[in-house]
This record gives C-alpha cells, sequence and structure tokens, in this order.
C-alpha cells in the first residue's frame, strides 16, 4: 500500500515543485500590484478576471476530464483518434463562443460591470479564454503520460514571461492594468507555440463518433458542475463589487491571493491524484490506500493552516527595499480574512480526495448537485453576510460553500464507492482546528495577539496531535520512509 501511495507522493512533489515554483513567481505580482495600482484598479482587474475564471469552464466543459478518462482506457493505436476529437472539438466550439462573446460585446461589458473608460480590455478578456482553451487537451496529455518535466517547463515559461512583461509595460511604458492583460495573452500563445510540437504529432484532422459520443456524455455533466465550482471561487468578487466598491474588491481580492499557500497544496496533490485514483482503482487494497490518503492530507494540510494562519499577517507587513511590502499598506486592512480563506482550501482539498468515488464509478452527474450546493451557499451567505461583516463576510461564505461541498461529496461517493476512513482521526483533526481557529480570531480582537503567543498556540496544536493520537512515531518513520526510500 505504502509503495502506491510513495508513487503518489512523488508525482505530488514532480507537479508540486512546478506548481510551487510558478505560483510563487506569479504570486510576486501581488507585491508588484498592491504597491503600485490603487485598490479600484485591483478591483477592476479583479473582477475581470473572475468573468474570465468563469469563462474558461465554458468553453472547456469538460473535455479535459473525458479526456483523460477515454484516452488513458484506449489501445494505443487508438489514442492519436482520442486526442484529436477532444482537441478539435474545443476548438470548434471556442471559435463559435467567441464569437457570441464578440457579437454581444455591448450587453456582455455592461454585464461584466467593465467601467466605460476600460471598454477595450474585453476583446482582450476573449483573446486570453480563446488561446488559454486551446491548450487545455495537449496540458492535460502531457499529464496523462506522465511527462513532468515537460509540463513544468511549459507551464513556468508562461508565468515567468508573464511577470517579465507586466513589469516591463507597467513600469516602462507605463499601461496600466492594460498591461496585465497583454502580458497573459503574450504569455498564453507562447505557450501554445511550445505544446505545437506535441499538437501536430498526436493530431489528425478527423473526429471520431466511437470518441465524441462518451466524451460528451461524460464530459456534459461536468459543465454545470463547473460552472457551479467557478462561482464558488470567483463569485465573492463581483458580489463585494455590487455591495461595496471597487476599493473594497482591490483589498478583499488582495488578501485573499495569500491564501495561494494552502492553495498549492492542494493544487499539486490535484494534479497527481486524478491519474493515481485511476490507476490505483483496480488494486485490491485501492479503498484502504485512498482512506490512508486522506488522513496524511489533512495532517500535512492543518499544519500548514496553523503555521500560516499565525504568522502571515507577520510576514505580509516586512517591509523591504524602502516601504515595498508583500502587500501594499494601503490593502493590509483585510488580512484577517487570510485565516479563513486558509481554511477553506483546506477543505477544498478534502473535497478533491472525496472526487475518487463519483471519479471510479462514473457518476459524473451527481457533480452539479454537489457544486450547485457549494455555489448556492456561497452566493446566500455572501449577500448576507458582506453588508454586516465587510469582505470577512465574503470569507466566512467561501469557507462555508467549501464545507458544504466536501460534505456533499463526501455522502454521495459513499453511496457509490464505500471507503472506511479514519473517522475517529479526521474528527480529531478537524475539531482541533476549529479549536484553534476560534482561539486565534478571540485573541486576534482582544488584540493580545503577539509572536509569544503565536508560538504557544503553534505548541499546543502539535502537543494535541500527539495527545489524541493522530500522529505517531511510527506513522512519522514509515512517511519519512514512503518519501525518501528509494525504490
Amino acid at each position: 500500500m505504502f509503495e502506491k501511495i510513495k508513487e503518489l507522493t512523488k508525482d505530488t512533489v514532480i507537479y508540486g515543485i512546478s506548481t510551487i515554483i510558478g505560483r510563487f513567481l506569479n504570486f510576486l505580482l501581488v507585491p508588484f500590484y498592491t504597491n503600485v495600482f490603487t485598490p479600484a484598479e485591483v478591483g477592476i482587474y479583479s473582477n475581470i478576471y473572475a468573468y474570465i475564471a468563469f469563462l474558461n469552464i465554458i468553453f472547456i466543459y469538460g473535455m479535459d476530464a473525458a479526456f483523460m478518462k477515454y484516452s488513458s482506457t484506449a489501445p494505443d493505436n487508438k489514442k492519436k483518434e482520442a486526442y484529436s476529437t477532444a482537441f478539435l472539438c474545443v476548438t470548434i466550439s471556442s471559435i463559435i463562443f467567441s464569437a457570441i462573446l464578440f457579437l454581444f460585446r455591448y450587453p456582455f461589458v455592461h454585464l461584466i460591470e467593465i467601467p466605460q473608460n476600460y471598454f477595450y480590455l474585453y476583446y482582450y478578456l476573449i483573446l486570453i479564454i480563446f488561446t488559454d482553451t486551446l491548450a487545455i487537451v495537449p496540458y492535460a496529455n502531457l499529464r496523462l503520460q506522465r511527462k513532468a518535466v515537460r509540463f513544468t517547463m511549459i507551464r513556468l515559461s508562461n508565468i515567468l514571461l508573464n511577470i517579465l512583461l507586466n513589469i516591463i509595460l507597467v513600469l516602462k511604458y507605463k499601461m496600466g492594468i492594460e498591461a496585465i492583460l497583454i502580458a497573459n495573452l503574450s504569455a498564453s500563445l507562447f505557450s501554445l507555440i511550445l505544446l505545437s510540437k506535441d499538437i501536430i504529432k498526436n493530431l489528425v484532422l478527423k473526429i471520431e463518433k466511437e470518441f465524441l459520443k462518451p466524451m460528451l456524455k461524460f464530459a456534459i455533466p461536468y459543465l454545470p458542475a463547473s460552472i457551479a465550482a467557478t462561482i464558488v471561487q470567483v463569485i465573492d468578487r463581483p458580489i463585494v463589487l455590487a455591495l461595496t466598491n471597487e476599493e473594497t474588491l482591490g483589498i478583499y481580492q488582495a488578501n485573499y491571493k495569500l491564501g495561494i499557500f494552502m492553495m498549492l497544496i492542494v493544487q499539486m496533490f490535484q494534479f497527481a491524484w486524478q491519474p493515481f485514483l485511476l490507476n490505483t482503482a483496480k488494486e485490491k487494497n485501492a479503498k484502504e490506500i485512498f482512506s490512508k490518503v486522506l488522513t496524511l492530507f489533512l495532517i500535512a494540510s492543518s499544519i500548514v493552516w496553523l503555521i500560516l494562519s499565525l504568522f502571515i499577517e507577520d510576514i505580509a507587513k516586512i517591509k523591504f527595499y524602502g516601504n515595498v511590502s508583500l502587500i501594499g499598506y494601503k490593502f493590509w486592512g483585510g488580512l484577517s480574512i487570510v485565516p479563513i480563506i486558509l481554511l477553506a482550501y483546506l477543505f477544498n482539498g478534502m473535497y478533491v480526495n472525496f472526487q475518487a468515488g463519483l471519479y471510479i464509478e462514473e457518476k459524473t452527474k451527481y457533480f452539479p448537485i454537489v457544486t450547485g450546493s457549494g455555489a448556492l451557499v456561497n452566493i446566500v451567505v455572501n449577500i448576507l453576510l458582506i453588508p454586516v461583516f465587510g469582505i470577512m463576510g465574503a470569507a466566512l461564505a467561501t469557507l462555508a460553500s467549501y464545507m458544504v461541498m466536501a460534505i456533499t461529496l463526501f455522502l454521495f461517493s459513499q453511496k457509490f464507492y464505500k471507503i472506511k476512513y479514519e473517522y475517529e482521526k479526521i474528527l480529531k483533526i478537524l475539531l482541533l482546528v476549529f479549536v484553534t481557529c476560534i482561539a486565534y480570531y478571540f485573541i486576534y480582537y482582544e488584540g493580545c495577539l503577539n509572536i509569544p503567543i503565536k508560538i504557544l498556540i503553534m505548541i499546543f496544536f502539535f502537543v494535541m496531535l500527539i495527545l489524541l493520537k493522530v500522529i505517531s512515531k511510527e506513522s512519522i518513520f514509515k512517511l519519512n520512509k514512503m518519501i525518501f526510500q528509494k525504490s
């Protein structure tokens, strides 16, 4: 069993290194933006990117997941047909969707609430979505073939070019927030060029009905599910904008970005998790492996949550190169939301774990119910709490939605693919996390949260993990052996 988990760990580390480096490099734009742009300008571009994320899901409509599903089981002489069917289908539909966005640009711009003097940014939005969509199947194919190095190099090249162009266009050419979209589009086009070799190698100009019908049948349920999942991720931005103003949205978004460190843990795990569960599902002890994976994930992610929650504010306020800090001082008023955002991503990680059952049993039709419930909770809680608690209400809405999604997906997954999880340990970890979180905010709002208190909270957390028998010397030894022992 531990050999299989070790395999997952290796893939997680490979994808994780590229993801961590890439996201960290990309995250460097946060201090850059918050020290260069006003909160209102950050709010405008944040709102645009919320809609880019939403429209990306519509353009892809689950074909990346469908491609990985059916290409992984296709015989070797049929893999090109599977690739071509998915790629051509997405390309044709993307052309149609882009034409619709262009033809109806005036009502769409009004809907998105792009200020009149920034109308032209809408054209960049269309081009970015179109270009990114064309790359989705080639990227999925690299993951499926476990070509992690090539995957990593292309992704990192994209990010480095994006950052470089941002700096040049903003500082040298004074192009304002337009530079953000120009840099993004240029980097996306560059990635597509790098992927062209893989596209040409695998593409045959034919859509096979043998693959098209099952792919669409598998993918279509992903569309409403993915839309709902994206609503969970980005709906808070237009709601914050509607209920407050661009400046408040800018402050909220800048601090929300600090949740990237927990998001990295989840994303690097997810990259390796989907191929791993497909390959492991046939093992006799697959369910036992999946159970252990969840426990290990929760232990690791809860520790990361604790450390980041305690010290992220201190890190964010460190000044270097004069008055430059991790986020500009104008945005410090939103730092209190970060532990809640980090905790939301922890539950998102549990949601990713629970996907195994429905994915293996091909019960994707239930994903819309799961993500739809999370989206509904997110919208309702945002509307109820933002007028009362401001951006903290938006953060709590994000946490509530991820919790509901994790719980709902767990119930459906257990119905079709029952896994005996280590419930006692899981409940102990979650209870300890929530108790620590409540204590943190109580002390925080009392104004007594200093470094010595933070260290005491951290010691308390680790001691309780041992006293509650969540971790032991034996488990630490096994985890160390799993990661570092040579095959």
